[in-house]
């Protein structure tokens, strides 16, 4: 049975992990079999988004590792605890929390800083040859921590995002909602998820193409 990592970034569209996105995932890991960890950050979001009004919601705090608990039912472990050698791969669903709380793109764009424990996984498990799935904007996630590499990989066709990623090295490849783009040398596998939408049938083919590639690889 192959062990895969899924890295949340709390719950919720606008200020966590996608939740369909996470969903999707875990549900096409078990569909195949796969032995499932979640791991978040035990750190606060950077903030609260009401998502029914789509205001911040100000002098509140959450912490991204009990929130995401909500997705996984409570299987869900602290990100430092993540050891590289115990996983067979690992996906990055997305959802603003990966933007806003795993490196603060939404904020700062290209002068953007990724978390160092999200950072020294990547780079870990890119040193140990075991593949990585990006999902939505987690690519952004890759790109800045292994730009110097030359990744290939997928945002969908958004212009001014995938300007930034190639400048940042790595190589952007346009792509539809239903595809998933697959980088062998660097096996990693990306798609574009709710960066092009637009309902859940939808970005859940491209996910399940991304989920089949981890498990193959």
């Amino acid at each position: 049975m192959k062990k895969i990592g899924v890295v949340l970034a709390g719950c919720g569209s606008q200020d966590g992990s996608e939740i369909h996105e996470a969903t999707l995932t875990l549900y096409f890991l078990d569909k195949l079999g796969a032995e499932i960890q979640c791991f978040a950050p035990n750190i606060s979001q950077w903030h609260i988004i009401d998502h029914y009004s789509d205001k911040v919601q100000e002098g509140t705090d959450r912490n991204m590792l009990i929130e995401a608990a909500r997705i996984a039912r409570g299987a869900i472990r602290d990100l430092q605890e993540l050891e590289i050698d115990s996983l067979d791969g690992i996906i990055f669903p997305g959802g603003f929390g990966v933007a806003k709380n795993l490196c603060d793109f939404a904020f700062k764009n290209e002068n953007c800083q990724v978390n160092q424990d999200v950072a020294n996984i990547i780079l870990e498990m890119h040193e140990a040859g075991k593949p990585q799935g990006f999902i939505c904007i987690a690519p952004v996630l890759a790109a800045r921590v292994l730009g110097k590499f030359h990744p290939e990989l997928t945002i969908g066709n958004d212009p001014a995002t995938a300007k930034i990623l190639e400048d940042w090295g790595a190589v952007h490849v346009i792509s539809g909602v239903d595809e998933m783009v697959y980088d062998p040398k660097h096996k990693i596998v990306s798609t574009a998820a709710y960066m092009l939408g637009p309902t859940i049938s939808k970005i859940a083919i491209g996910i399940e193409k991304l989920v089949a590639k981890v498990m193959e690889v």
